[in-house]
Protein backbone atom coordinates (compact mmCIF):
# COMPACT_ATOMS: atom_id res chain seq x y z
CA UNK A 1 0.00 0.00 0.00
CA UNK A 2 1.11 3.62 -0.55
CA UNK A 3 0.96 4.80 3.06
CA UNK A 4 4.22 6.32 4.33
CA UNK A 5 4.65 5.77 8.09
CA UNK A 6 7.48 8.23 8.47
CA UNK A 7 5.30 11.16 7.37
CA UNK A 8 2.59 10.84 10.05
CA UNK A 9 2.60 11.40 13.83
CA UNK A 10 2.10 8.52 16.26
CA UNK A 11 -1.59 8.13 17.10
CA UNK A 12 -1.46 5.01 19.31
CA UNK A 13 1.57 3.90 21.30
CA UNK A 14 1.41 0.60 23.15
CA UNK A 15 4.20 0.23 25.69
CA UNK A 16 5.12 -3.03 27.46
CA UNK A 17 1.51 -4.18 27.70
CA UNK A 18 0.71 -7.30 29.75
CA UNK A 19 -2.54 -9.14 30.39
CA UNK A 20 -2.64 -12.12 32.74
CA UNK A 21 -5.92 -13.78 33.65
CA UNK A 22 -6.20 -15.19 37.15
CA UNK A 23 -6.70 -14.19 40.79
CA UNK A 24 -3.24 -12.64 41.31
CA UNK A 25 -2.06 -11.26 37.96
CA UNK A 26 0.26 -8.58 39.39
CA UNK A 27 2.09 -11.10 41.57
CA UNK A 28 2.44 -13.55 38.69
CA UNK A 29 3.61 -10.77 36.38
CA UNK A 30 6.42 -9.94 38.81
CA UNK A 31 7.37 -13.61 39.14
CA UNK A 32 7.47 -14.54 35.45
CA UNK A 33 10.98 -15.22 34.25
CA UNK A 34 12.22 -14.45 30.78
CA UNK A 35 12.36 -18.05 29.65
CA UNK A 36 8.89 -19.06 30.82
CA UNK A 37 6.49 -20.06 28.07
CA UNK A 38 2.73 -19.55 28.13
CA UNK A 39 2.34 -23.20 29.17
CA UNK A 40 4.95 -22.76 31.93
CA UNK A 41 2.96 -19.86 33.38
CA UNK A 42 -0.25 -21.91 33.35
CA UNK A 43 1.35 -25.02 34.84
CA UNK A 44 3.34 -23.21 37.54
CA UNK A 45 0.84 -20.53 38.56
CA UNK A 46 -2.59 -21.50 37.23
CA UNK A 47 -2.79 -18.16 35.42
CA UNK A 48 -3.29 -17.55 31.69
CA UNK A 49 -0.72 -15.35 29.99
CA UNK A 50 -2.73 -13.67 27.21
CA UNK A 51 -0.59 -10.64 26.27
CA UNK A 52 3.12 -10.54 27.03
CA UNK A 53 5.21 -7.36 26.97
CA UNK A 54 3.70 -6.02 23.73
CA UNK A 55 4.95 -2.74 22.29
CA UNK A 56 4.14 -1.09 18.96
CA UNK A 57 3.12 2.23 17.40
CA UNK A 58 0.27 3.06 15.05
CA UNK A 59 0.65 6.20 12.97
CA UNK A 60 -2.18 8.58 12.17
CA UNK A 61 -4.11 7.44 9.09
CA UNK A 62 -2.45 4.03 9.10
CA UNK A 63 -4.10 0.61 8.85
CA UNK A 64 -2.23 -1.51 11.40
CA UNK A 65 -3.08 -5.21 11.20
CA UNK A 66 -2.54 -7.63 14.10
CA UNK A 67 -2.71 -11.24 12.99
CA UNK A 68 -2.23 -14.65 14.54
CA UNK A 69 -3.90 -17.99 15.03
CA UNK A 70 -6.62 -18.72 17.58
CA UNK A 71 -5.23 -18.28 21.09
CA UNK A 72 -2.40 -15.99 20.00
CA UNK A 73 -3.75 -13.09 22.10
CA UNK A 74 -4.77 -10.75 19.28
CA UNK A 75 -8.41 -10.26 20.35
CA UNK A 76 -7.40 -9.80 23.98
CA UNK A 77 -4.87 -7.21 22.82
CA UNK A 78 -7.43 -5.10 20.95
CA UNK A 79 -9.74 -5.21 23.96
CA UNK A 80 -6.87 -4.05 26.17
CA UNK A 81 -6.26 -1.15 23.78
CA UNK A 82 -9.83 0.04 24.41
CA UNK A 83 -9.93 -1.08 28.07
CA UNK A 84 -12.85 -3.38 27.44
CA UNK A 85 -10.42 -5.68 29.25
CA UNK A 86 -8.22 -4.07 31.90
CA UNK A 87 -4.52 -4.72 31.21
CA UNK A 88 -2.35 -6.07 34.01
CA UNK A 89 0.35 -3.46 33.35
CA UNK A 90 1.80 -1.23 30.65
CA UNK A 91 0.71 1.90 28.79
CA UNK A 92 -1.71 2.64 25.97
CA UNK A 93 -1.15 6.19 24.76
CA UNK A 94 -3.64 7.96 22.49
CA UNK A 95 -2.02 11.17 21.21
CA UNK A 96 0.30 10.91 24.20
CA UNK A 97 -2.48 10.47 26.81
CA UNK A 98 -2.39 7.22 28.78
CA UNK A 99 -5.74 5.46 28.45
CA UNK A 100 -4.93 3.31 31.49
CA UNK A 101 -4.58 6.40 33.70
CA UNK A 102 -8.01 7.79 32.76
CA UNK A 103 -10.94 7.66 35.17
CA UNK A 104 -14.28 6.20 34.12
CA UNK A 105 -15.70 9.52 32.90
CA UNK A 106 -12.64 10.35 30.78
CA UNK A 107 -12.58 6.85 29.31
CA UNK A 108 -16.27 7.02 28.45
CA UNK A 109 -15.75 10.29 26.57
CA UNK A 110 -12.85 8.86 24.58
CA UNK A 111 -14.89 5.80 23.64
CA UNK A 112 -17.92 7.85 22.65
CA UNK A 113 -16.20 10.52 20.62
CA UNK A 114 -12.76 9.37 19.48
CA UNK A 115 -12.95 5.63 18.80
CA UNK A 116 -15.34 2.98 17.49
CA UNK A 117 -15.26 -0.82 17.32
CA UNK A 118 -16.55 -3.27 14.72
CA UNK A 119 -16.88 -6.88 15.88
CA UNK A 120 -17.27 -10.22 14.11
CA UNK A 121 -20.82 -10.59 15.40
CA UNK A 122 -22.67 -7.61 14.02
CA UNK A 123 -24.27 -6.64 17.34
CA UNK A 124 -27.24 -4.93 15.73
CA UNK A 125 -30.43 -4.25 17.69
CA UNK A 126 -33.04 -6.51 16.02
CA UNK A 127 -35.97 -4.32 17.15
CA UNK A 128 -34.47 -1.13 15.68
CA UNK A 129 -34.52 -0.07 12.05
CA UNK A 130 -31.22 0.24 10.19
CA UNK A 131 -31.16 4.02 10.56
CA UNK A 132 -31.64 3.77 14.32
CA UNK A 133 -28.89 1.16 14.60
CA UNK A 134 -26.52 3.43 12.68
CA UNK A 135 -27.50 6.52 14.69
CA UNK A 136 -27.18 4.77 18.08
CA UNK A 137 -23.77 6.22 18.97
CA UNK A 138 -25.02 9.72 18.25
CA UNK A 139 -28.11 9.04 20.34
CA UNK A 140 -25.85 8.12 23.26
CA UNK A 141 -24.10 11.46 22.72
CA UNK A 142 -27.53 13.17 23.02
CA UNK A 143 -27.43 14.49 19.44
CA UNK A 144 -30.87 15.61 18.31
CA UNK A 145 -32.87 13.23 16.13
CA UNK A 146 -32.81 15.28 12.92
CA UNK A 147 -29.02 15.68 13.06
CA UNK A 148 -28.29 12.05 13.86
CA UNK A 149 -30.66 10.82 11.13
CA UNK A 150 -28.97 13.13 8.62
CA UNK A 151 -25.56 11.78 9.59
CA UNK A 152 -26.83 8.18 9.52
CA UNK A 153 -28.11 8.62 5.98
CA UNK A 154 -24.75 10.09 4.93
CA UNK A 155 -22.77 7.09 6.16
CA UNK A 156 -25.32 4.60 4.85
CA UNK A 157 -24.78 6.11 1.42
CA UNK A 158 -21.02 5.94 1.99
CA UNK A 159 -21.17 2.17 2.64
CA UNK A 160 -23.60 1.49 -0.21
CA UNK A 161 -26.82 1.06 1.77
CA UNK A 162 -28.78 4.14 0.74
CA UNK A 163 -32.48 3.24 0.63
CA UNK A 164 -32.23 0.55 3.32
CA UNK A 165 -32.57 2.85 6.33
CA UNK A 166 -36.13 1.76 7.22
CA UNK A 167 -35.46 -2.00 7.05
CA UNK A 168 -34.85 -4.22 10.06
CA UNK A 169 -31.67 -6.30 10.52
CA UNK A 170 -33.41 -9.63 9.85
CA UNK A 171 -34.24 -8.36 6.35
CA UNK A 172 -30.53 -7.99 5.49
CA UNK A 173 -27.84 -10.40 4.28
CA UNK A 174 -24.72 -11.02 6.36
CA UNK A 175 -22.67 -8.64 4.25
CA UNK A 176 -25.30 -5.93 4.55
CA UNK A 177 -25.44 -6.35 8.32
CA UNK A 178 -21.68 -5.89 8.50
CA UNK A 179 -22.02 -2.74 6.40
CA UNK A 180 -24.57 -1.46 8.92
CA UNK A 181 -22.08 -2.23 11.70
CA UNK A 182 -19.41 -0.31 9.79
CA UNK A 183 -21.79 2.60 9.20
CA UNK A 184 -22.62 2.71 12.91
CA UNK A 185 -18.92 2.91 13.74
CA UNK A 186 -18.40 5.71 11.19
CA UNK A 187 -21.45 7.74 12.21
CA UNK A 188 -19.71 9.28 15.22
CA UNK A 189 -16.77 10.27 12.98
CA UNK A 190 -14.15 8.60 15.21
CA UNK A 191 -10.43 9.24 14.95
CA UNK A 192 -9.67 5.55 15.53
CA UNK A 193 -11.44 2.41 14.31
CA UNK A 194 -10.87 -1.00 15.92
CA UNK A 195 -11.87 -4.09 13.93
CA UNK A 196 -11.91 -7.50 15.62
CA UNK A 197 -12.10 -10.12 12.83
CA UNK A 198 -15.12 -8.32 11.34
CA UNK A 199 -15.29 -10.32 8.11
CA UNK A 200 -14.36 -13.83 9.27
CA UNK A 201 -17.98 -15.03 9.51
CA UNK A 202 -18.83 -13.93 5.96
CA UNK A 203 -18.84 -16.04 2.81
CA UNK A 204 -15.58 -15.71 0.81
CA UNK A 205 -17.03 -13.54 -1.96
CA UNK A 206 -18.79 -11.21 0.49
CA UNK A 207 -15.65 -11.09 2.60
CA UNK A 208 -13.60 -9.98 -0.39
CA UNK A 209 -16.19 -7.32 -1.21
CA UNK A 210 -16.03 -6.01 2.37
CA UNK A 211 -12.23 -5.90 2.25
CA UNK A 212 -12.40 -3.89 -0.98
CA UNK A 213 -15.04 -1.65 0.59
CA UNK A 214 -12.82 -0.94 3.60
CA UNK A 215 -9.89 -0.10 1.32
CA UNK A 216 -12.12 2.25 -0.67
CA UNK A 217 -13.43 3.94 2.46
CA UNK A 218 -9.94 4.33 3.91
CA UNK A 219 -8.77 6.09 0.74
CA UNK A 220 -11.52 8.65 1.43
CA UNK A 221 -11.47 8.82 5.27
CA UNK A 222 -7.82 8.31 6.23
CA UNK A 223 -8.79 6.99 9.67
CA UNK A 224 -6.36 5.33 12.06
CA UNK A 225 -7.30 1.64 11.98
CA UNK A 226 -6.31 -1.35 14.11
CA UNK A 227 -7.52 -4.49 12.36
CA UNK A 228 -7.46 -7.99 13.91
CA UNK A 229 -7.43 -11.09 11.69
CA UNK A 230 -6.25 -14.70 11.56
CA UNK A 231 -5.95 -14.58 7.75
CA UNK A 232 -2.53 -13.61 6.43
CA UNK A 233 -3.83 -12.84 2.93
CA UNK A 234 -6.35 -10.44 4.49
CA UNK A 235 -3.54 -8.91 6.54
CA UNK A 236 -1.33 -8.18 3.54
CA UNK A 237 -4.27 -6.89 1.51
CA UNK A 238 -5.41 -4.39 4.14
CA UNK A 239 -2.37 -3.57 6.22
CA UNK A 240 0.12 -0.75 5.86
CA UNK A 241 1.95 -2.38 8.75
CA UNK A 242 1.53 -5.92 10.14
CA UNK A 243 2.23 -7.39 13.57
CA UNK A 244 2.20 -11.18 13.96
CA UNK A 245 1.36 -12.65 17.37
CA UNK A 246 2.07 -16.04 18.93
CA UNK A 247 1.41 -17.06 22.54
CA UNK A 248 0.68 -13.46 23.54
CA UNK A 249 3.83 -11.96 22.03
CA UNK A 250 4.52 -10.04 18.84
CA UNK A 251 7.07 -12.18 17.02
CA UNK A 252 7.47 -9.85 14.01
CA UNK A 253 6.16 -6.58 12.70
CA UNK A 254 6.76 -4.68 9.48
CA UNK A 255 5.30 -4.14 6.03
CA UNK A 256 3.85 -7.07 4.09
CA UNK A 257 7.02 -7.05 1.99
CA UNK A 258 9.24 -7.11 5.10
CA UNK A 259 7.39 -10.10 6.51
CA UNK A 260 7.29 -12.06 3.24
CA UNK A 261 10.95 -11.45 2.33
CA UNK A 262 12.39 -11.63 5.85
CA UNK A 263 10.31 -13.97 8.07
CA UNK A 264 11.65 -13.78 11.62
CA UNK A 265 11.18 -17.48 12.39
CA UNK A 266 9.60 -20.71 11.17
CA UNK A 267 6.18 -19.67 12.53
CA UNK A 268 6.13 -16.56 10.34
CA UNK A 269 7.67 -18.38 7.38
CA UNK A 270 4.80 -20.86 7.44
CA UNK A 271 2.29 -18.02 7.04
CA UNK A 272 4.18 -16.52 4.11
CA UNK A 273 4.91 -19.77 2.28
CA UNK A 274 2.01 -19.62 -0.16
CA UNK A 275 1.76 -15.84 -0.56
CA UNK A 276 2.13 -14.78 -4.22
CA UNK A 277 5.14 -12.46 -4.32
CA UNK A 278 3.65 -10.57 -7.25
CA UNK A 279 1.02 -9.15 -4.84
CA UNK A 280 3.50 -8.12 -2.14
CA UNK A 281 6.98 -7.28 -3.46
CA UNK A 282 7.23 -3.72 -4.73
CA UNK A 283 9.19 -1.81 -7.32
CA UNK A 284 11.45 -0.39 -4.59
CA UNK A 285 12.77 -3.89 -3.91
CA UNK A 286 13.96 -4.55 -7.46
CA UNK A 287 14.76 -1.16 -8.98
CA UNK A 288 18.35 -0.25 -9.86
CA UNK A 289 20.01 3.13 -10.46
CA UNK A 290 19.56 4.44 -14.02
CA UNK A 291 22.44 3.90 -16.41
CA UNK A 292 24.07 6.63 -18.49
CA UNK A 293 22.36 5.43 -21.66
CA UNK A 294 18.89 5.42 -20.11
CA UNK A 295 16.22 7.82 -21.35
CA UNK A 296 13.72 7.50 -18.46
CA UNK A 297 11.43 10.22 -19.80
CA UNK A 298 10.44 7.74 -22.53
CA UNK A 299 9.68 4.88 -20.14
CA UNK A 300 6.32 4.15 -18.55
CA UNK A 301 6.36 5.37 -14.93
CA UNK A 302 5.30 3.68 -11.70
CA UNK A 303 5.51 4.62 -7.99
CA UNK A 304 7.94 2.77 -5.67
CA UNK A 305 5.04 1.00 -3.92
CA UNK A 306 3.72 -0.54 -7.18
CA UNK A 307 3.60 -4.34 -6.92
CA UNK A 308 5.30 -6.74 -9.31
CA UNK A 309 1.88 -7.59 -10.69
CA UNK A 310 1.29 -3.93 -11.58
CA UNK A 311 4.76 -3.64 -13.12
CA UNK A 312 4.15 -6.68 -15.35
CA UNK A 313 1.20 -4.89 -16.93
CA UNK A 314 3.32 -1.83 -17.68
CA UNK A 315 6.22 -3.90 -19.01
CA UNK A 316 3.91 -5.76 -21.36
CA UNK A 317 2.41 -2.54 -22.68
CA UNK A 318 5.54 -0.56 -23.46
CA UNK A 319 9.30 -0.66 -23.14
CA UNK A 320 11.43 -3.27 -21.42
CA UNK A 321 12.20 -0.67 -18.73
CA UNK A 322 10.00 1.17 -16.21
CA UNK A 323 10.90 4.46 -14.53
CA UNK A 324 10.17 4.47 -10.79
CA UNK A 325 9.22 7.96 -9.64
CA UNK A 326 8.00 9.42 -6.35
CA UNK A 327 4.86 11.54 -5.93
CA UNK A 328 6.72 14.63 -7.15
CA UNK A 329 7.93 12.94 -10.32
CA UNK A 330 11.52 12.57 -9.08
CA UNK A 331 13.27 9.57 -10.63
CA UNK A 332 14.20 7.00 -7.98
CA UNK A 333 15.37 4.14 -10.16
CA UNK A 334 14.73 1.84 -13.12
CA UNK A 335 13.11 -1.59 -13.27
CA UNK A 336 14.44 -3.71 -16.11
CA UNK A 337 12.05 -6.28 -17.52
CA UNK A 338 14.52 -9.16 -17.14
CA UNK A 339 14.99 -8.36 -13.45
CA UNK A 340 11.22 -8.15 -13.02
CA UNK A 341 10.81 -11.63 -14.49
CA UNK A 342 13.48 -13.03 -12.17
CA UNK A 343 11.79 -11.42 -9.18
CA UNK A 344 8.46 -12.96 -10.15
CA UNK A 345 10.21 -16.34 -10.16
CA UNK A 346 11.63 -15.61 -6.70
CA UNK A 347 15.20 -15.49 -8.00
CA UNK A 348 16.16 -11.87 -7.53
CA UNK A 349 15.02 -9.35 -4.94
CA UNK A 350 16.87 -6.56 -3.17
CA UNK A 351 16.69 -7.99 0.35
CA UNK A 352 17.62 -4.70 1.99
CA UNK A 353 14.69 -2.85 0.45
CA UNK A 354 12.20 -1.51 2.95
CA UNK A 355 14.22 -2.49 6.00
Amino acid sequence: MSYNRTMSPVKIACRHLWKIFGPEPARVRAAIEQGWSKDDVLNRTGHVLAVRDVSFEVRQGETFVVMGLSGSGKSTLVRCLTRLIEPTSGEVLIDGQDLLAMDEKQLREVRRRRMSMVFQNFGLFPHRKVIDNVAYGLEVQHVDKATRYRRAREVLELVGLAGWENRYPDELSGGMKQRVGLARALAVDPEILFFDEPFSALDPLIRRDMQDELIRLQEVMHKTIVFITHDFLEAIKLGDHIAIMKDGEIVQQGTAQDVVLHPANAYVAEFTEDVPRSHVVTAAAIMTPPEAADTPERYPAAPPHATLQELVTLAAERDARIAIRDGNGVLLGIVVRSRLMRALAGLEVNHTAGR
